[in-house]
């Protein structure tokens, strides 16, 4: 019962801070949630993080698939400083989601407080929820940092 008072509430919290990002999830999780053995709802959870990352992915590469961007544009902006930035930028965070996958394994108690932390910035920041993931890779970063300064 508490797991589907505190979605509920969060989805309220999204709904009064009009924010449908999270009034949509919380929905479609307890939905999940009355529908789905627990067995499910855990393969859900193991897996959804992926099959989200596909589905932004594909979204990310429509303009390619429609021919929107093609061979000389891609070509152009990898020669310019900006798509020089993009790519370092990309590079570093596709490490911090690495890593931030490896904190949320091994310390699956920092992920209560990343969730709190990203749902407060969704609905009062109007952040996109995105960044559980690079979050997690980013307090990698300060623990490894952390402990090499101080142990």
């Amino acid at each position: 019962m508490q797991a589907y008072l505190v979605l509920l509430g969060v989805l309220l919290l999204g709904y009064f801070s009009h924010n449908s990002t999270v009034t949509y999830s919380s929905a479609f999780l307890l939905v999940l949630k009355l529908v789905l053995p627990h067995d499910k709802l855990l393969y859900f959870g193991a897996h959804g993080l992926n099959w989200g990352v596909i589905l932004l992915t594909a979204a990310m590469l429509v303009p390619l698939a429609t021919g929107a961007i093609g061979y000389h544009e891609i070509v152009d902006v990898v020669r310019s400083p900006e798509g020089i930035a993009a790519i370092v930028t990309g590079i570093i965070v596709a490490l911090l989601g690495k890593w931030g996958v490896e904190v949320m394994t091994r310390d699956p108690q920092m992920v209560v407080s990343i969730l709190v932390g990203t749902i407060l910035g969704v609905i009062f920041l109007k952040g996109v929820p995105v960044g559980p993931m690079i979050a997690s890779g980013i307090l990698y970063v300060f623990m490894k940092g952390f402990h090499a300064l101080f142990h």
